[in-house]
């Protein structure tokens, strides 16, 4: 182990920077954390990624699922294109 390292080019940050996310700190009310943690265990999932969702629901950003029209549209096309 050496006696003095070298750190004036270090910088602060996650190991491995996620793209698309940003880390921050939020305050949330008690009564709130706590109904996404309940129902994050029902579902199996993450309670940050509960919350991340339903922020998406509110903004309206969040995709609407393919319905199934859309999904035969889609597959005529490459299947035409493919031929």
């Amino acid at each position: 182990m050496k006696q003095e390292y070298d750190f004036s080019r270090g910088r602060r940050g996650a190991v491995v920077p996620q793209k698309g996310k940003t880390r921050i700190t939020m305050y949330v009310d008690n009564d709130v954390l706590d109904a996404f943690r309940a129902f994050s265990e029902e579902a199996g999932t993450g309670y940050q990624t509960m919350i991340n969702e339903a922020l998406k629901d509110y903004l309206g950003k969040k995709k609407p699922p393919i319905d199934e029209e859309t999904l035969r549209r889609v597959l005529r096309e490459e299947l035409h294109a493919a031929s």
